[in-house]
């Protein structure tokens, strides 16, 4: 075979070499991708705010200290109350004849005792003069004690009975509100069953629900705390408790605002809003579809603008604002950030953006 012939056989190999080179090399370059991007700017986050109500911070259950029928409720949810003011009431009857009872025994126990006393000094009499024995003194003394115990254990008795008797009436400790009752007429109560609920209206706070996950509430970082109703009506707060774990259902925290020197018109119940007394806060905030992740660590494509390239920066996210995520550290101000498309591009790939040529 001579030269020719092997130059025209080996062509076909040669050129299908040099192709699939070339092809090689343009699979290894990505192509340019438009994207869309953001510059970097500080924005000013709204303060945050809460729906809440006030409620007692003080609220005490008053029931009976013993089992009965309750045959009186003075007092309906809302009313005023003042110190002492009687609020329900027990059938008295069985503890009534319980107290005849022990003035009864008492009445006993003391006639027994002075007829054992008289006897005593008889017996006495009787020694001295000759015609009675030493142990008959000493019975008659002995008789005596008996005696004696009997009555200060009937009066002990006694005691305890009227004290039950007052047990059927439930009175209240302080000034306050009714903010609930437990109990109607007719029912047969048992001994610290809640009948009647009341809170003191001296000291209010705000209560709301916090997002778990949320920013962060410290005990004393204060609030402003208005109505709905009216938002000109405004008094400062501080929390004052957060509840250690999140609700299951809801995810949320309750926190509680102690409200200070509130006016009437924060009354029990009452809607409010409660804000974090704070100034607005600068923050870099980015959209959620900037940020990607990888190796569970936050990242974003900062656009090159020398060669339109991007290159992948790790970042540190804060809270999140709405559909925005706040960024703490990573990036700067004035930087270039590809805000969409971020799941899809490549170390070093080129792209092109709005607004600019293929950079």
């Amino acid at each position: 075979m001579n030269r020719i012939s092997l130059t025209l056989l080996l062509a076909p190999f040669t050129l299908l070499a040099v192709t699939g080179c070339q092809e090689k090399e343009e699979q290894v370059a990505p192509p340019v991708r438009p994207v869309l991007s953001h510059i970097v700017s500080l924005k000013r986050l709204p303060v945050a705010s809460f729906a809440g109500t006030v409620q007692p911070r003080v609220q005490t259950i008053f029931g009976p200290r013993v089992t009965g029928l309750l045959v009186a409720r003075d007092v309906d949810t809302g009313d005023t109350i003042s110190q002492g003011q009687l609020l329900a009431a027990l059938d008295p009857t069985a503890l009534e004849l319980a107290v005849g009872s022990a003035r009864a025994d008492l009445a006993n126990a003391e006639a027994t005792l002075a007829n054992t006393v008289s006897v005593e000094q008889r017996t006495r009499a009787l020694f001295k003069a000759g015609t009675d024995t030493q142990a008959a003194v000493e019975s008659a003394e002995q008789a005596s004690a008996v005696a004696q115990a009997s009555v200060v254990q009937s009066k002990a008795a006694l005691s305890k009975a009227e004290k039950q008797l007052s047990y059927t009436q439930i009175t209240a400790a302080f000034d306050g509100v009714v903010t609930q009752t437990g109990a109607e007429v007719g029912q047969v109560v048992a001994a610290g069953a809640p009948v009647v609920t009341v809170a003191r209206p001296d000291a209010r706070d705000a209560v709301i629900d916090v997002p778990d996950g949320s920013a962060l509430l410290p005990v004393g970082m204060p609030f402003s705390v208005s109505l709905q109703i009216n938002p000109v009506m405004a008094v400062t707060g501080k929390v004052r408790e957060v509840a250690p774990a999140a609700d299951p259902a809801t995810r949320t925290r309750r926190v509680k605002i102690a409200l200070e020197n509130p006016p009437p018109s924060f009354r029990l119940g009452t809607t409010i809003t409660a804000s974090r007394k704070e100034a607005a806060v600068e923050q870099i905030v980015l959209p959620a579809t900037a940020i990607f992740l990888r190796d569970g660590n936050s990242y974003v494509w900062v656009v090159e603008e020398g060669d339109g390239t991007v290159k992948s920066r790790e970042v540190v996210t804060g809270p999140p604002a709405g559909e925005m995520i706040v960024v703490t550290s990573g990036i700067d101000v004035g930087m270039r950030i590809v805000t969409a498309g971020a799941h899809s591009l490549e170390e070093g790939q080129k792209v092109k953006f709005e607004g600019g040529a293929r950079s």
